[in-house]
Order: C-alpha cells, then sequence, then structure tokens
C-alpha cells in the first residue's frame, strides 16, 4: 500500500502577497524621534527630577534601548543639551548675519527667543541653558564648559551687532559694543526666566523693549 506524501506545511497556509511584511523598530526607538522627546521631558523638568522610567516612558524605549542608544542618563542629557543648542542657534543665526537696522535686529533676535522660550504642550519651557544647565554645570565641568561656551558665543554674536551698528554710526562713537552685548545678553536671560514663570508674553516684549531703548539711548 502507497502511502499519501503529506503536503508541505507552507501548502495548508495561503500566501499572503499583499500584507506587507513589519521589519523595524517602531517609529519612537528611532534615535532623532527619540532624543526630541528626551529633550522636552529635560527641558520641563530638569536634570535630577528626570528618572530613567520618565525617559523610558517619554520615547517610548525600555532601559537597555536607552543605554544603547544614548548612554547613561548623563550621556543622553549632554545629547539633548546640545541639540538644543544646534536648534537654538539656528533659528537665530541668519537674524545675526543679515543685514538690517540694529533695532529691527535686536527686535527680531528677542522675538525669536520668546518664540522657544514659550513653546510648550503644558506650558512655557523657558531656555535650557538658563533652567536647567546652569544648575548642572556646578558639579560638572564638561556641561560647564557647554554653558560657558554658549554664553560667550552669545556675548560675542551681540557684540559684533554692536559694533556694525557704531561703524554705521547708528550708535554714538563713544559706545562700547562688548558693555552692550553683555547687556543684550542679561535680556535674554531674564525672559527666559520670566517666560518659565509664565510671565504673559506681553509683558515680557515690554521689558525687550525697554532695554531696547537703553542699549540703543533712547531717552524715556
Amino acid at each position: 500500500m502507497v502511502q499519501k506524501s503529506k503536503p508541505p506545511a507552507a501548502a495548508n497556509q495561503p500566501e499572503r502577497r499583499g500584507e506587507p511584511k513589519r521589519r523595524g523598530r517602531p517609529r519612537a526607538y528611532q534615535p532623532d524621534i527619540a532624543l526630541g522627546k528626551a529633550l522636552d521631558l529635560f527641558r520641563k523638568q530638569g536634570f535630577a527630577a528626570t528618572s530613567l522610567d520618565d525617559l523610558s516612558e517619554a520615547t517610548g524605549m525600555n532601559r537597555p534601548s536607552l543605554y544603547g542608544a544614548f548612554g547613561d542618563k548623563r550621556e543622553l542629557y549632554i545629547k539633548t543639551y546640545q541639540r538644543y543648542r544646534e536648534e537654538a542657534g539656528a533659528s537665530m543665526v541668519e537674524i545675526f548675519r543679515q543685514e538690517m537696522p540694529l533695532r529691527q535686529r535686536l527686535e527680531r533676535i528677542y522675538a525669536s527667543a520668546l518664540d522657544i522660550y514659550l513653546s510648550g504642550d503644558t506650558g512655557p519651557r523657558g531656555c535650557f541653558t538658563v533652567v536647567t544647565a546652569a544648575s548642572e554645570a556646578v558639579g560638572d565641568p564638561e556641561i560647564r564648559a557647554m554653558v560657558l561656551d554658549g554664553l560667550t558665543g552669545l556675548d560675542k554674536a551681540f557684540a559684533s551687532c554692536f559694533r556694525r551698528a557704531k561703524e554705521k554710526s547708528e550708535l554714538p562713537e563713544s559706545t562700547d559694543p562688548i558693555a552692550l552685548a553683555q547687556i543684550a545678553s542679561a535680556t535674554i536671560h531674564t525672559i527666559a526666566i520670566r517666560s518659565r514663570a509664565r510671565v504673559p508674553r506681553k509683558e515680557l516684549e515690554a521689558i525687550v523693549k525697554g532695554a531696547i531703548d537703553v542699549m540703543l539711548g533712547v531717552k524715556p
């Protein structure tokens, strides 16, 4: 008696040619997206108050995946700070480079800063440097160097603006571009802090206008 051969196992299952195979990790595991979510969380809560469980929930990545992609919590924090500086710098660099009257340039710089500081799904997030990195700079030399580099870079950018304005006779010959740059940077810092405290934009814009008037020598 001849036994009938069994059909291959695959023959018993219909082939689903139209159904694409699922490959790769979920979208949340894409490093660029996960880094952005971690950045949002660190800006909101700071370094110390943000746990690995918080980061895991925000990014959709478990701890081993977080470590594999970014290193430990400190390394992830530094990467998010670098990302913030790149994005914030990109939004202002063209304003510093373009030729325009000094008042208009300053108004645009501060408007761009307020757009950054007042953004956030649950409320204004302020400035990463001022509200969180400055605190970590006390005990971490690498973060301190990044903070100082950012502060120095902002001072230099403002000083260049005032120097060019002085050359164009927009400012008196006696003007000290470096001193004005420090005032301009200090104004950036104060609106960053006040925005985090949820001071209304109208009030922040009034502070900016007053500061610009002082820098341009406009008498009240």
